[in-house]
């Protein structure tokens, strides 16, 4: 039995409150999470240096009311120092029709806003990409560094459908899993 497949009983000792027990490996990390799809996001700003966008999979609502979502920001994408000092951000929900929004923010070294027919500013003056199924304008409420990463919670502000899909409906929903974008439809849908 691999060390990652050991059984709640092999489980090691409480943490103590002054350090960490012994943790996964990266690759045994990122091996469980793989196999766990993600709803694909980008995330866009201008903290007054021009715009950045990045592909997230870590967006995910915290809270109604107020309406709150959080996501995660790699210290290593080439957005956080940007995303780490803007007080606003805009985060795109992407659905199948948007894949190559999706790959443009998930791409590396290159201008994710050179197609300026693409994109506009919001009259509050963040970038937002024109035509995605949905975006949602919001203030960074608090930041938190973990590990290599900015866990970023926001207050939704503001937000705007392109294409609503009903209670019920599977919809397009574009999904990031094992490496590889999925659309998610009726052919996916295994329960009414």
């Amino acid at each position: 039995m691999r060390a990652s497949e050991a059984s709640p009983a092999d489980a090691p000792a409480e943490t103590p409150r002054h350090g960490f027990a012994p943790s996964l490996s990266p690759d045994d990390f990122k091996s469980l999470f793989r196999g766990h799809p993600g709803g694909v996001t980008v995330i866009t700003a201008d903290a007054g240096d021009g715009p950045v966008a990045l592909t997230a999979t870590s967006v995910a609502s915290v809270s109604a009311e107020p309406p709150l979502l959080v996501f995660s920001i790699s210290a290593l994408s080439s957005a956080s120092d940007v995303l780490s000092r803007a007080e606003t951000v805009v985060v795109h929900f992407l659905d199948a029709h948007d894949l190559e929004v999706a790959k443009l923010g998930a791409a590396s070294g290159v201008d994710r806003f050179a197609q300026e027919h693409s994109w506009t500013r919001l009259a509050t003056g963040e970038p937002v990409y024109e035509g995605v199924r949905a975006w949602v304008r919001c203030a960074v409420i608090d930041r938190m560094d973990a590990g290599t990463s900015t866990v970023v919670a926001a207050h939704a502000l503001q937000s705007h459908i392109e294409r609503d899909i009903h209670p019920g409906d599977a919809g397009d929903a574009l999904v990031y899993h094992n490496r590889t974008w999925h659309r998610l439809g009726e052919h996916s849908r295994i329960e009414p």
